[in-house]
Order: structure tokens, then sequence, then C-alpha cells
């Protein structure tokens, strides 16, 4: 999805308004330090800004101004006449004021952390008594319109950008940029949306919900997807959290608890702002390379509610492919002891490095509330959400509407948004673009004149000990992304087993709100079927470790599997999943160097070395906190900081379709991440299960060895495949990532941007005699089934993460059973992603 955005980014274009005054420039003192969060103004005015650690500034204005004022606390005032409309890169010096040079305040270096020698720590704990009695936090209910506009806009616009080969006859969507009034740089709107919100809140029983009302884009039929997208990426937040979310970051809020620690605090000025007395304090981190901010805000001085506050990421912090976030928030004074939130501004740039001349994208949300109303109690059931809501009027809302619910009106450049990209899609250039965009972000390639998509184009090739070299073509209907039925299939060929494999299926939405759906297909293939300790009833998925091309050691044990699957599922809350349905399956070896015989009496040689088996399996899932993408058959996670629960009951029938054994199985998984504060991320899982009944191997539960070199959760990476097998287990991984929080401590190392990883995997479980028995035949290439029963099997890791940004490397380490055949002590995998 990431590529697909970047592609249909650097093909848009927009038309805005020039503003009329224009400046930028560096602030130094008379030694050539520069002067961090300077004020510079606009003589006459109030707008005006802040320099950066650096020194820098960026400010512009559509009126004229013909001055500057530049100004520090300790220093002589700057006033500098403005000869021209547009002025950039401008150097002014400071003067000390001599009546002062004992007193001047320097906002560098480290501040004092006691409250009795620094004024701002005294402010900043008054800010902490009296946080949870303010905003929102002191009615039991409220309600609330919202109103969000989210741009995105092509940065860094130059003339080699214009000339490029890339736009060539595309050329008209540079006919006016704009610049930004926070970083300077020069930028061209190229995707807007809007959206209209009534909220509603009980702090009595912590509910919430949200109405639509309405919403509006400048883009394409599927652009929910990029809205989708934004909407996780900049996700709700309160400055007076201790962290602040952001991409998958936990940054420390420097009205954090722990703030002191992470930050330096300076008094720096007080005045009246709104006819309420406010300090202003500027706050900067104590160390490099972790997630803090730098900035300021203005706190009133009786409530010690925040009145303003920006926030602007270190460019040191451990994060990938942004290079700035900034952030504003403006408070409303309702009453003498009320502030509540009015203006939330979110601008992030993203961008391949941080190099300041590097070219990126704007990522920019504007939410503005209005109309609070409180203490209105509503039913419980009121909060509860349909599963299904979508409304296809919302997003086909009149002008009419636009112009009476806009809490802040679009300008010149956002109008021209609309207009440019009804121009765009009748350029065939830029359908070509779009289109290979789509093609690298879903792996399908798009046939809309038949509705179908060829694909996935990722799964061609593959390769594994039994088939060798397996090519694969299929494909799937798509009408759109909100289809209520969908078919695919594939069609594969190994051509060392010199077999073709196949898989079809299909699914059908039946009832939107509860979300009935009937699904069924087909398989043939050849499969690695102990690489998971939940048996797979996909008909069209595939184990990384059935096509692994290299590996730790022999990778023979694949079987070949037959499967036909019928059922249906259900969504009678959201989240809340139940799934019936029944299989028949056939499994086998597909190698002569494997074993699947068992014992069977009812052979005329007393060995069958294939299992038929029809199972029934009930399944409950529950995902609370998920976020889904989409109405129709399939949906896409918006989000991945959910809950995973998993409950199944299967149970084997031989009484059905001449099956070979009758068993019952119980099964129970649960996947949690934790975001643990300003630590990184930790994720844990646990599975149990039993099989109460006599199975052969291919029926029994393997723990999942990993013989790849790629790191996989769930599995054991020390473990073969088939080394332990049970019929009775109970499994647990913990993974830490400190994100950073480590390395950004070691003085040669924290330049890297490198993150630390941990990880603990361990397991126990039973097997049997009679199952053990079962399937010891004495066939010369079956091997002993052995389970970690007398022991925790145990192994743990250690990693780096974000190497080149892209590269994780982990040392795994196993910790006993080694005195197994061919046990591996030592290991390293890896694994590639894009990850902030």
């Amino acid at each position: 999805m990431k590529i697909k955005l970047l592609i249909a980014f650097l093909v848009l274009g927009c038309v805005s308004v020039i503003a009329q005054t224009k400046v930028s420039g560096y602030v130094f003192d008379e030694t050539n330090e520069p002067i961090a969060f300077a004020n510079v103004l606009f003589k006459g005015s109030t707008e005006g800004t802040i320099t950066n650690e650096d020194g820098r500034f960026y400010l512009e204005s559509d009126e004229t101004w013909d001055a500057l004022i530049v100004s520090f606390l300790g220093f002589e005032v700057l006033e500098v006449p403005l000869t021209q409309k547009v002025n950039y890169d401008l150097k002014f010096i400071l003067k000390e004021e001599a009546s002062t040079l004992g007193e001047v305040l320097i906002v560098t270096g480290k501040q004092s952390k006691k409250a009795s020698e620094n004024p701002a720590i005294r402010i900043l704990k008054k800010i902490w008594e009296r946080k949870r009695l303010n905003g929102l936090n002191q009615f039991k209910q409220y309600e609330y319109d919202q109103y969000e506009k989210v741009e995105f806009d092509l940065n860094t616009i130059d003339s080699a950008l214009i000339k490029s080969k890339l736009f060539k006859g595309m050329e008209f969507v540079f006919e006016e940029v704009d610049t930004s009034n926070v970083t300077g740089k020069t930028y061209l709107p190229i995707f807007l949306n809007e959206s209209v919100k009534k909220v509603y809140g009980d702090n009595v029983i912590n509910k919430k919900r949200e109405d639509l009302i309405g919403n509006k884009n400048s883009g394409f039929s599927n652009n929910q997807v990029i809205i989708d997208f934004v909407d996780d990426l900049y996700s709700d937040y309160n400055v007076y959290d201790n962290y602040l979310k952001f991409f998958d970051k936990s940054f420390v809020s420097p009205l954090s608890r722990t703030g002191i620690q992470t930050y330096n605090y300076v008094l720096s000025d007080s005045a009246f702002i709104d006819n309420k007395w406010c300090y202003n304090i500027i706050y900067y981190p104590r160390r490099k390379n972790e997630l803090t901010f730098k900035g300021d805000f203005w706190v009133n001085d009786s409530t010690y509610a925040i009145k303003e506050i920006n926030l602007q990421a270190s460019k040191s912090a451990n994060i990938n492919w942004v290079k700035e976030i900034y952030i504003e928030q403006e408070f409303e004074v309702l009453n003498d002891s009320v502030f509540l939130i009015k203006r939330d501004y979110f601008l992030s740039d993203f961008a391949f490095n941080k190099k300041e001349k590097s070219r990126g994208i704007y990522g920019k949300r504007t939410t503005l509330y209005d109309n609070y109303k409180f203490n209105q109690p509503k039913e419980e059931k009121f909060y509860e959400k349909e599963v299904y809501n979508y409304d296809a009027d919302v997003y086909n809302r009149e002008d009419e509407f636009w112009e009476n619910n806009r809490l802040e009106a679009l300008n010149k450049d956002e109008k021209g948004v609309y207009k440019m990209l009804d121009t765009l899609r009748t350029v065939k250039k830029f359908k070509r673009l779009y289109n290979l965009g789509s093609i690298l972000a879903s792996g399908y390639i798009e046939f809309p004149s038949i509705n179908f998509d060829y694909g996935p184009i990722f799964s061609t090739f593959g390769y594994n000990e039994v088939e060798g070299v397996r090519i694969r073509t299929g494909g799937r209907t798509y009408f759109g992304p909100n289809d209520l039925w969908r078919l695919e299939g594939f069609l594969a060929y190994g051509f060392r087993d010199d077999k073709f494999k196949y898989g079809i299926s299909g699914k059908w939405l039946l009832d939107k709100k509860s979300r009935l759906t009937i699904f069924g297909g087909s398989r043939r293939d050849v499969e690695q079927i102990g690489a998971s300790l939940t048996s797979s009833t996909d008909v069209l998925g595939r184990s990384l470790a059935s096509s692994s091309v290299i590996g730790t050691g022999s990778n023979d044990k694949l079987s070949n599997i037959k499967l036909t699957n019928l059922g249906m599922s259900i969504e009678p809350s959201r989240n809340f999943e139940i799934r019936l349905d029944g299989s028949f399956r056939t499994i086998s070896s597909a190698s002569p160097t494997f074993s699947l015989d068992y014992n069977d009496p009812d052979s005329p040689t007393g060995i069958s070395s294939e299992v038929k088996q029809f199972e029934s399996r009930l399944s409950l899932a529950f995902y609370p906190k998920r976020q889904m993408t989409g109405f129709g058959v399939e949906r896409k996670n918006k989000n991945d900081d959910f809950a995973r629960l998993f409950a199944q009951i299967s149970r084997g029938d031989k009484d059905w379709f001449n099956s070979d054994f009758n068993y019952t199985k119980l099964q129970f998984s649960y996947i949690q991440p934790w975001q643990v504060g300003g630590f990184g991320r930790l994720t844990t899982s646990i599975e149990a299960g039993k099989t109460f009944g006599d199975v052969p191997l291919s029926l029994l539960s393997i723990v999942p060895g990993n013989q790849t070199y790629f790191s996989i959760y769930n599995t054991f990476s020390q473990l073969d495949f088939y080394e332990f097998v049970t019929d009775t287990y109970t499994s647990m991984h913990i993974e830490h990532n400190f994100n950073g929080r480590l390395f950004s401590r070691i003085p040669f190392l924290k330049k890297y941007n490198l993150r630390a990883i941990a990880s603990l995997r361990g397991v126990w479980g039973e097997l049997s005699n009679d199952n053990i028995a079962l399937s010891t035949t004495g066939n010369p290439v079956e091997f002993p089934l052995v389970a970690p029963d007398s022991r925790i099997y145990y192994e743990y890791s250690v990693g780096v993460a974000n190497i080149f940004k892209v590269l994780r490397i982990d040392f795994n380490f196993r910790g006993n059973y080694l005195d197994n055949p061919d046990a591996r002590r030592f290991g390293v995998t890896g694994s590639f992603g894009f990850y902030f």
C-alpha cells in the first residue's frame, strides 16, 4: 500500500495561491551560535513563528508587510526592513542587552530538574495535578461536531522535477505551487479528503461513538484505502497523556510525568491570551535519537490548562521515512475553568532520507471542533456499533452540504485539487503510472473491462525439494473493493515432481449487517503442514516454509494435500466472529524420504500411507479494538495494535465420507501487542491445545520449527520441522522491540538509529504411547516421535533491527534438548520490511 501511495503522489498536482510576503533565514548571536526559539513576527501584526534548534525559521503571510521583528529574552530587539515580498536565506545577528548581561537566559544545555531552582518545573507539576480535571474528562457525557481535512502534498518542487520525463505531458499540474509556513518548502497539493462527524462520549461507562455525516475526496474510487491509511497514521491523541503514539511509535509527551527526565524546560514569557494570563514554557530534549519533541506551550496561571502548544519532532528521533513532524493545538476558553480543544493541526514530511533538500510528501491533517454539549446521557446501547454501517449517501453529499458544514473554508489551492484531478484522470500517461502503482501495491494486474485481476504476481515462482522449481498462475474476480462475492483460483506446476496443482475458492456475503458469509473451495497442493500449530483450511494459502529456496537442512518433510472445505461465518457483534465449517482432507507424504505411514488393521498390508479424514470445526475469534477497511466480502486491517483471541473445537468423524479416525481437538490462542510507554513494543502470545483420541502423525500437533533463514513469529528458529510432535501442548512467545531506546544511549551506535530486539520462546507438550505406536510401522525413513514432556523446550534471541532502515537480523540460541540428533545450538535469521 505504501508503494501505491508513493506512485500516486508522484503523479498528481494542483492549483494554489502564492502568499504576498515570504521570509526565511537564520538567527545567530554575536559568537555566530544559532539562537533556538527566538521570536520572529511581522511588525504591527500577531503573525509570527519561532526558530528551530538550528536558529532557522520560515514565515509567510497573505498580506504585504514591510518590516520584521526578531527578539529573544536577554537580547536587543532587532527590526529588519523588508524591501521585497519574497526574502529567503536572510541572516540576523542579535546583540546581548548591555543592562542585563548578567541575567541573560540562554535556552541551551541542561536545565535544572528541581522545582526549587526551575520555575518551569513548578508549573509542570501543577499541570500534572490538574490534568484529569481539564478538557472533556470533567464531564459525565459530552458531544461535539468535528470537521477534518486531510491533505497530501508533493514538496520541494524545483525546475528539475518540473522538466523531468515523469511529468512530460502533465506539466499543467505545476501552473502554481505554494510554500509551507512550517518548513519554507514549495509544495504541490495532490490529494484532499474532507469529513464531517458527530462525536458522542460517556466518561461514566467509558464509551465513545462517532457518526460519519459526510465524506468527500479528490481522488479515485478506491481512495478509501488512502483515507484509512492516514487515519491509522494520525490516530487520536491527548497531549496530557504521558506518551503520544504516532507511526506506531510512542513519543514522550512534553506534559508527561516522566518529562523531567526526558526534556529541559525553561520559563520564557508570560502574557494575556484571550483575556487569560498564561505562562510560556520552552522545552527541548535532553538526549538525541530518542522519540521526543521540541517546542513551547502556553498554560493558564490558575487552572493550569494548556491554551496553546506546538510540538516538533527532533530530527535525530529514531523514526524512518519521516523527516518532519509538526503539531499545533489551540484550546478554547468556554468559561473560567473549561479549556477545550478547538483546532488540531498535524504535519508530517515523508521522505526516503532526512537531508534538507530531499524531496518528499507532506501529510497534513487539520481537525476543528465546535458545538460542544455536556451531561446529556444516552442509553448504553446507543454506543454499540453495528458491524456494517456503510451509507453511500454519506460519500455523495451535495456542495450545499459542505458549504454549511465546513468549520474552516477551503483555500484556493485546496479547491484546485478537485478540479485538477478531474483533468488529470483524462491523461493516458497518468493512467499508466497509476496502474503500475496499483500492481506494485496489490500484487494484481487489473483487467477492469472483464472485472478480473491476474495474480498475485509475487507468487509466480517458488522452490522446494519436492517440486523443484514451481511456477504459478492465478486470478480473482474484482468489480470493486466492496464486492459482495468473490471467486479466486490458481494453477501451479512443479518441474521436479512433474505434477500440476490447483486451488479454487469462492465466498459470498449474504447479510451486510451481521456479515453472514458462506465460503467453500478445493485445493490440491504440496504443503509443509508442520509450520503452524493450527491446521489451515485455507484452500489458496501456502506457508513460507513450503517454498523456502535455502534452509538450514534438508526440507523434505512435505505432504500432498487434497482439501475440500465448505462453511459459513457470522459477526454478531463488531470484531467477534463465529465460524462453522467442514472439510475433507487427504494427506500423504510427498517425498520418498519422509513417512506418514500408520498401522491400519483394515489395510491388507496392515499399514496405510494415506489419511482420509472429514473434520468439522466451530471456531470463535475476537479482535478487540480492530479497525477494518471496506464493507465487502473481503476487508483489510487498518491497524495492527489489537489483541487476537481464538478458540476452536474440531471433530473428526469416521462416519462421514469413509474417514479413518474419530477424535476431538481443542485449541486456544491469544496474541497481544503492548505499547510499553517510551520503551518500545512488546508482543506476547500463548497457544494451548489437546487432542482426544488416537491419531497418526499427519493429524497430530507439530511444534512449528523453522528451517528457513527468515525470522517468523510464533515459530522456533532452532527447531527442525517435526522435531517435536504432540497431542497436548502449551507454547509461549515473547518479543520486545526497544525502538531505539537502548542504542540511543550508546555514543558510537546512536547515530545509526538501530533498534534492539529481544525474544524468548518456550513450549511444553506430551504425546501418548498409543499415538506413538500408531505411527511406528518400521518404515526405514520414519523417525522417532518426541515431545518436550520432560521439561519445557526454550530458546532465546537478541536482534538488531533498522539496519539500512529495512533489515533485521536475529541471533538465536537454543536453550536445552541439546542432545537431540543434529540439534542446532545457534542460528541467524533475518527479515526485510518497511517500518516507521
